[in-house]
C-alpha cells in the first residue's frame, strides 16, 4: 500500500500539473477569441464565464488522456533516472504489478473523461451554439458599442452614437432593414431617431426596439424614388425572449439517442464519445514500457517518441470517424480496430519489457 499510494501520488501528479499547463494554454486561446468578438459588441462580456465553462468539458475529454499519458511517462522516468525502481524490484515490484497499479488511478481517469465524453461535452455544445444562436438572432442593448455598425440578426444592422447616463437609452439611433428573399416588397428600410430603447412584453415575452422622434425611409436598389415617413414613436419588433433554437446536428444529440440511431453519422459519433474512456486504458498500457530510460538518456529521452504515438493513435480515430460517417468505412468494425492496434502495440511493448526485466 505504501509503494501503490507513492506511485499514484506521483502520477496523479504529474498529471495534473501537465493537464492545467494544457487546459491554460487551450482555454486562453478561445478565452482571447470570444475576447475579441465581445470587444467588437457580437456577444455581451457576461457571457464569456459561461460560455468558457460550457466548453470546458470538451478541452478535458481531450486533455486527460494526454495528461495522463505524460504523467505516467514523467513520474515513472524519473523513479528510472533515481534507481527507486531498482528497490522497487529488489521489494519484489515486477511489471505486471507495476501494471495493476497503474491501471487503478487510469480507471478513474477514464470515469471522468467518460462522464466528460457520453454527457458534459454534448450538453456544454449544446448551451454554448444555443446561447450564441439567441445572442445573433437578437439585439441587446447590453452588446451595442457606439459608433460601429453591428448586424443583429434578419438583415438588420444598427448603429448608436452613445447611451444615456443610466445606460438604458440609446441615443441617435439608426437601423437598416435589408429585403430578405421571401420578404414581401423590394424596399430595404432605414430607420433614423433620436433615442431608442428595448421592451418586452412580460405576457407574450416579445421584444420591441422602440424608437422616438425619427423618420423612416423605404428604398429600392436602383430606384430614385423613396419613401418617407416621420414619427413620434416606433416600434420594431425583434422577436422572443424564450425563443429556442432548433439545433439539429449529432454533435449536440445525447448519447442515447445517437445509440438508437443507425445513421453511419451517429454511431460515428456514439463510438467518438465511447471510445475515449478506451483510449486512456490503451494509452496507460503503452506508457508504463515506454517510461523506462537510461539515466544518461535523462527522463524526457522519450517524451517525443511519445507524444507522435498519441498523435498517431488520436490521428487515426478521427480519420475513421469521418470514414464511417462518409459512409467509406463499415460501421460494423467502426473505431474498434484503431483501439485494437494500438492495444495490440501496447502488449507487445509490454511483453518485451517483461523480458527484459525492469532493471
Amino acid at each position: 500500500m505504501i509503494l501503490f499510494r507513492y506511485l499514484t501520488r506521483e502520477v496523479l501528479l504529474t498529471m495534473s500539473a501537465v493537464a492545467g499547463i494544457l487546459l491554460l494554454v487551450i482555454m486562453g486561446s478561445r478565452f482571447i477569441r470570444y475576447f475579441s468578438d465581445a470587444a467588437e459588441g457580437d456577444i455581451p462580456v457576461t457571457m464569456l464565464g459561461s460560455l468558457m465553462m460550457f466548453h470546458l468539458p470538451g478541452f478535458m475529454e481531450l486533455i486527460l488522456p494526454l495528461a495522463f499519458f505524460l504523467g505516467i511517462l514523467l513520474a515513472y522516468g524519473q523513479l528510472y533516472m533515481n534507481s527507486e525502481i531498482i528497490v522497487m524490484v529488489a521489494c519484489g515490484m515486477s511489471p505486471s504489478r507495476l501494471l495493476k497499479v497503474t491501471l487503478l488511478p487510469a480507471s478513474v481517469v477514464a470515469v471522468l473523461v467518460g462522464i466528460c465524453s457520453l454527457w458534459l461535452t454534448p450538453y456544454g455544445a449544446l448551451q454554448t451554439e444555443t446561447a450564441l444562436e439567441e445572442q445573433r438572432s437578437r439585439l441587446d442593448v447590453s452588446v451595442l458599442a457606439p459608433g460601429r455598425f453591428q448586424e443583429f440578426g434578419g438583415g438588420r444592422t444598427a448603429y448608436i452614437a452613445g447611451f444615456s447616463s443610466d445606460g438604458t437609452e440609446m441615443q441617435d439611433v439608426l437601423v437598416h432593414e435589408q429585403n430578405q428573399p421571401g420578404d414581401e416588397g423590394t424596399h430595404d428600410f432605414v430607420t433614423r431617431a433620436a433615442s431608442g430603447y428595448q421592451e418586452t412584453q412580460p405576457d407574450t415575452g416579445s421584444r420591441f426596439l422602440v424608437l422616438d422622434d425619427g423618420e423612416r425611409y423605404g428604398v429600392t436598389p436602383g430606384d430614385k424614388s423613396a419613401e418617407r415617413l416621420t414619427f413620434e414613436r416606433y416600434t420594431l419588433r425583434l422577436g422572443l425572449s424564450h425563443d429556442r433554437q432548433q439545433l439539429d446536428s449529432l454533435e449536440y444529440a445525447t448519447t442515447p439517442a445517437l445509440w438508437n440511431n443507425p445513421n453511419p453519422r451517429a454511431q460515428a459519433q456514439w463510438q467518438w464519445r465511447a471510445g475515449l474512456p478506451l483510449m486512456v486504458f490503451v494509452l496507460a498500457l503503452m506508457a508504463q514500457p515506454l517510461s523506462r530510460v537510461n539515466p544518461r538518456q535523462g527522463r524526457f529521452g522519450k517524451l517525443l517518441p511519445a507524444v507522435f504515438l498519441y498523435v498517431a493513435y488520436l490521428s487515426l480515430l478521427l480519420a475513421v470517424v469521418d470514414a464511417i460517417g462518409s459512409g467509406t468505412w463499415p460501421t460494423i468494425l467502426g473505431v474498434w480496430p484503431v483501439h485494437g492496434l494500438f492495444l495490440g502495440l501496447g502488449l507487445l511493448l509490454l511483453w518485451r519489457s517483461q523480458r527484459k526485466g525492469m532493471r
